[in-house]
Order: C-alpha cells, then sequence, then structure tokens
C-alpha cells in the first residue's frame, strides 16, 4: 500500500509492500527538498519551452552525456578507466595499457545500451520487462554471457549491503509487480520520486546476478526520458553517499537517495539549459562567488547549504558550482 500525505511543510510517502519485506512508512521531505523538487519542475518547463532544439545541440548533448554517464556509471562498479580513457576507448577504439579486456567492454557496452535506450524510447511510453532485460544483455555481453539478459538462477550476497536479496523464485514476479506498479502510478508520484522507488527496489529485488547497478541506472532514466526529462546520473565521487542512501533506503528512510537523485537531475537540468543558451546566469565554483562583498555567507555554509539542495546548485567533479541570485534568493527566503 502506498500513500501520501501533506502536513505542513513536510511531504510524506508511506510505503508498504506484501513482499518479505517490509518498507517503513517513510519517504520525508522537509520544505527545501519540496523547494528542490518545485526548482526542477520550473526548469522542466523551460527546456520544454525551448523544444525542438537545434540537430546541433541535442548531438552535443547527447555526446557529453554518454560519455560523462558511462564515465560514472561504470568507475562506481569499480571500473579503472579515467574520463580521458572512457573517451579514447569508445571515440577512438584505443585499448588502454595497464586495464584489464573487462573493463574496457564495460564502458563500451554501456554506450551500446545507451544507444539502444534512446532507439526505444519512442516505441513506447510504458517500461517493460524486455526492456530492462535488454539493457542487461547490452550491459554483460562479452563479460558474463551465460547470465546477460537472463534473471538469477540463485541466491547472491552483495558485499557492504545491510540485507540479502531475496530468494531467486521471487526474483521474476517481483520484478513484474515493480515494472506495473511504475507503469500504473497508481499515487500519481511525481516521476522522479517514483524512478526513485524503482531504483531503490529493483536495487533490493537484485534481478541478475552480476550487473544490476548499471542496468537500474539505464532502467531509472528509461522513465524519465520518456516523460522529456534529460539522463541524469550519479557522480563517481558520491559513490560512498549513494551505496549510504541504498543502505538507508533498506531501512526505510528514502531522504538521501531521492535528495542525490533529485540533485542529478537539477545538474542535468541546467547542463540542458546553459548548452541551449539565451538569458541565464553563469553558474561559478562556491569557492568564487563568496568573495562577492554582497554575499552574508561564507563558502563553508554555502557548500552545505548545496549539499542538502537549498539553493539552486550542482556538482563538477568535487566543486560546487551555483549563482549569486540562488544565494541572493536564499536570504530573502530566510528574512521572510
Amino acid at each position: 500500500m502506498v500513500g501520501i500525505d501533506y502536513i505542513g511543510k513536510v511531504y510524506y510517502l508511506c510505503i508498504r509492500y506484501n513482499e518479505v519485506m517490509i518498507f517503513p512508512p517513510n519517504i520525508t521531505l522537509p520544505y527545501d527538498a519540496l523547494d528542490l523538487l518545485d526548482r526542477i519542475t520550473q526548469k522542466k518547463l523551460t527546456l520544454d519551452s525551448k523544444r525542438p532544439l537545434s540537430a546541433a545541440v541535442v548531438d552535443r548533448l547527447k555526446a557529453d552525456f554518454a560519455l560523462e554517464w558511462t564515465y560514472n556509471s561504470t568507475n562506481i562498479e569499480g571500473n579503472t578507466l579515467s574520463i580521458a580513457e572512457t573517451r579514447l576507448v569508445l571515440e577512438e577504439g584505443i585499448t588502454v595499457g595497464g586495464k584489464t579486456l573487462r573493463e574496457h567492454f564495460e564502458v563500451i557496452n554501456h554506450d551500446k545500451a545507451i544507444t539502444y535506450l534512446e532507439s526505444i524510447l519512442d516505441t513506447s511510453d510504458e517500461l517493460r520487462v524486455i526492456d530492462i532485460l535488454s539493457l542487461h544483455e547490452l550491459v554483460m555481453t562479452n563479460i558474463l554471457d551465460d547470465h546477460a539478459g537472463r534473471l538469477r538462477q540463485g541466491m547472491v550476497r552483495i558485499v557492504g549491503a545491510n540485507f540479502t536479496p531475496p530468494n531467486a523464485r521471487k526474483v521474476p514476479d517481483m520484478l513484474d509487480e515493480l515494472v506495473d506498479y511504475c507503469v500504473t502510478n497508481p499515487q500519481g508520484l511525481d516521476p522522479i520520486v517514483l524512478a526513485t522507488l524503482f531504483h531503490h527496489r529493483f536495487v533490493w529485488i537484485h534481478p541478475f546476478t552480476d550487473g544490476n547497478g548499471r542496468t537500474v541506472r539505464l532502467a531509472m532514466n528509461l522513465i524519465l526520458m520518456r516523460l522529456g526529462y534529460p539522463p541524469c546520473y550519479i557522480l563517481t565521487k558520491d559513490r560512498k553517499k549513494y551505496i549510504s542512501a541504498l543502505n538507508k533506503a533498506n531501512a526505510g528512510d528514502y531522504s538521501k537517495l531521492l535528495l542525490l537523485i533529485l540533485q542529478s537531475m537539477e545538474r542535468s537540468l541546467n547542463l540542458y539549459i546553459n548548452a541551449i543558451g539565451g538569458d541565464y546566469e553563469d553558474y561559478e565554483p562556491i569557492s568564487t562567488i563568496v568573495e562577492d562583498p554582497e554575499i552574508p555567507y561564507g563558502q563553508e555554509y554555502v557548500s552545505l547549504l548545496a549539499r542538502r539542495g537549498r539553493i539552486d546548485a550542482y556538482k563538477e567533479g568535487r566543486v560546487w558550482l551555483t549563482t549569486k541570485s540562488a544565494i541572493m534568493d536564499y536570504q530573502a527566503g530566510k528574512l521572510k
């Protein structure tokens, strides 16, 4: 059973599944996270108002995002190719010395999976199990061929996780039920909230022997991109936060995972809107902006606001970028 309540400034999403794992009734979003969701909604409207985008802009964005998405998603799983080496492998077909054959196939396969994902965006409005299996097959080809595109047949153990995935016999029905839940969205959840629930539940089911992380991050974007959102991806620099957020979600607290995915989406929307051009404010490193005498806060405090989603900001590597107006808007809100 899923329910939504708005109580004052706090948004509660209560989830209870009728399977072995019972989720405590918590996604709790304080007002600042609601503000983040509102910012994303407005930016999505801005992006939609600019459509159709020019072919040159679309091609450049697709190429840039495919490279960064592939690098970050494979690196999170332990691939040691740098982003420059990933570019060489994908664009030049070069084999990088000192790297394993598996690492090369991981980035090549992920790039092919993105191409496939983009090719099916307009074929259906609904997420299908067959699409998830096809994505997994592409991800694991030449790596684990006997298991590529096939649900696991035995138990798996996840090192560092605080849960044990369900029995393999239950996986087909659980995956069907999860996909049906995402398709019907019976409570009319915001798409990013829905995608976040899908992301966590998929990881918990752990339907494949290997490649679950890369596959779920692709499938989550299939849900969002069909609704006109740009792809979003967790940065490898946030790997520890990501794993911690998934573990917290296993205990019923989805706030960290949702914040991470919301921030990832805001970053993608900012990059898209900036690439289109027009009247927009430049995002600059927080360390630069706080030097402005009109900014009443120090770097540490502004960085904290960015990490918590309380100001319009996004991350490049380890550096948070924001705008002067975002900080001034926050100050104005506090003074109300």
